[in-house]
């Protein structure tokens, strides 16, 4: 053990990356909590099933096999790697060196093995993310919501990713040349499948400057592990803390299934029969029908729009947007983030009471893009996190009808005629069968 100035230096930066995370995080969920009340605890067998499958087994990533086992090496890699964070988090309080190898023994050689090739894996991952992104060009990395940021945002984190990657198998070849050469502090422990083919770069190097990279490599390892885990709170790659719990608390319900409202069903009932029996509990009508912003949606809406990834699969599939119209899942999900981040800063900066005179529709999502949707569910289906868009459209499409009669003509003729004639025709119950006097009156 042998503690001293670095450790000290360790802990200060430890401690103020993990209180700058919580304070992120804190925020993240104060955001998602903004939305309305949402009930999503039901069938827990069900949801914990969903989630092993979906979140931690990848299903609906290796539906494209290219680029889903692509993210599961570097999915995989990525965080199973990090479990030698505990040893580095470890080393650096304490002041020792593999501090786990003494406790593990032939098994510790094993983890380091296995993590190389997983670090090797990661960066082959990364690498060809970054080719099918800046080189190939795939469309749906090129989309028009995908502006300047978000496709930094992407290269950013696969950057860093490489980088990390690099210096842990920086640090275990230097690690291991040193270990061989019998330098102080550098006990034989670990087994190095993939580093030991650098020893070409570092093989003729001094002890002194073999243990100045290696130093080097570990600080910038952990150093770059806390800015990522800060990071991650302004990129859409909070993805890897949400995507579990978000897949946790999906819509169960069969897709395309509308959520009714209570106060409009009894009026419905009691419309078609004023002696109907109805729940007491819709007699009370809601502020607001639909949702015109952030606060108008519910935090598991809100807390989709933190998930997103940006893939685009959703709007890959999209029949809408196949066709030139203006709609994109992957917008929707992208302004309502958007959109809850600047309500956010609002109300750090001027109160929970600040209003900016600013809403989600009109300011970031068009009337236009919520009525080309339609309903087919192909986004909600495609989105490897389950994310729902549609409910979020639906919803907006609801306040727009409800609350500002402002739905296209054609819809507003089938509205008329339903509350008229209990029919979307043009016609009278009354003369509903005279298509078929011609008929009735050759059979008799």
């Amino acid at each position: 053990m042998n503690f001293g100035i670095g450790n000290i230096i360790f802990l200060i930066l430890l401690v103020a990356g993990i209180i700058l995370f919580t304070i992120n995080v804190r925020t993240i969920i104060r955001n998602i909590n903004l939305g309305r009340e949402e009930k999503r605890t039901d069938q827990k067998k069900r949801r914990w099933m969903t989630m092993i499958r979906v979140a931690l087994g990848q299903s609906k990533m290796v539906v494209r096999p290219v680029a889903g086992i692509l993210h599961i090496f570097v999915y995989v890699g990525f965080i199973i790697i990090n479990i030698e964070v505990l040893e580095i988090i470890t080393d650096g309080v304490l002041g020792t060196h593999r501090a786990f190898a003494p406790l593990l023994g032939k098994f510790y050689d094993f983890l380091i093995g296995s993590f190389e090739i997983l670090a090797l894996l990661t960066i082959l991952g990364c690498a060809i993310f970054l080719i099918r992104r800046n080189i190939i060009r795939l469309k749906r990395f090129w989309s028009k919501e995908m502006t300047s940021w978000p496709r930094t945002d992407a290269n950013l984190i696969l950057f860093t990713e490489i980088a990390l990657m690099i210096a842990f198998l920086t640090m275990n070849c230097t690690d291991q040349l040193l270990q061989n050469s019998g330098s102080e502090h550098y006990f034989k422990a670990g087994a190095f499948p993939v580093s030991q083919y650098l020893n070409f770069i570092f093989g003729n190097m001094s002890s002194g400057t073999l243990e100045f990279i290696e130093r080097s490599a570990w600080w910038f390892h952990i150093i770059g592990i806390l800015a990522f885990l800060n990071y991650i709170c302004y990129s859409k790659h909070f993805h890897i803390i949400l995507a579990f719990p978000n897949v946790w608390y999906s819509n169960l319900n069969a897709k395309g299934k509308m959520v009714n409202m209570p106060s409009v069903t009894k009026e419905v009932k009691l419309m078609l029969d004023p002696s109907a029996v109805v729940n007491e509990t819709a007699n009370t009508p809601p502020l607001k029908f639909g949702a015109k912003d952030i606060q108008d949606l519910t935090w598991k809406q809100l807390m989709d729009a933190y998930s997103c990834t940006e893939c685009g699969r959703c709007t890959s599939v999209c029949p809408a947007n196949h066709t030139g119209k203006l709609l994109s899942p992957r917008k929707i999900m992208m302004d309502t983030r958007d959109r809850l981040q600047e309500v956010g800063k609002n109300i750090d900066k001027k109160g929970k009471d600040f209003s900016d005179g600013k809403s989600l529709l009109n300011d970031y999502i068009t009337p236009e893009e919520l009525w080309a949707c339609t309903s087919c569910n192909a986004c909600t289906d495609a989105c490897p996190v389950n994310i729902d868009p549609l409910a979020i459209i639906l919803d907006m499409r609801r306040f727009l009808v409800m609350e500002q009669s402002a739905a296209p003509q054609g819809l507003n003729m089938m509205f008329n005629n339903v509350e008229n004639n209990q029919a979307p025709w043009q016609f009278s119950p009354s003369d509903r069968l005279n298509w078929a006097q011609d008929e009735i009156k050759s059979s008799v």
